[in-house]
């Protein structure tokens, strides 16, 4: 285990489900990635890069729903403003997207 938090830090983390309807490539990304377009319901629509180039195919990405923070604040990456924070599971360098099992409403809180 890393490091200790308390409920009141991960209370901090706002973490939201959201559906993903745009997927582009990202050619400026140092290591390949896609730009990513998220509907967070009344939270709005957010972008997001997301290095996950050799587990997904564009066309299996859009509308997939998926798990973000959307409290980071904004990141300049390359020539793109990433929004929030898709979450994943790490297997040695790949990264596969948390989401939720069945369909839900999208802005809920991921708790």
């Amino acid at each position: 285990m890393e490091k200790i938090i308390t409920y009141e830090d991960f209370t901090k983390v706002d973490l939201r489900i959201g559906t993903i309807i745009a997927v582009n490539d990202f050619p400026n990304a140092r290591r390949p990635a896609y730009q990513l377009t998220i509907d967070f319901g009344d939270l709005g629509i957010k972008k997001s890069s997301a290095q996950i180039t050799t587990q997904y195919q564009k066309a299996e990405l859009l509308q997939k729903q998926i798990v973000a923070v959307v409290n980071f604040p904004k990141k300049q990456i390359a020539n793109f403003m990433s929004e929030c924070l898709v979450v994943g599971a790490v297997k040695a360098d790949d990264v596969f997207l948390l989401h939720p099992e069945i369909k839900v409403r999208n802005g809920a809180v991921v708790s």
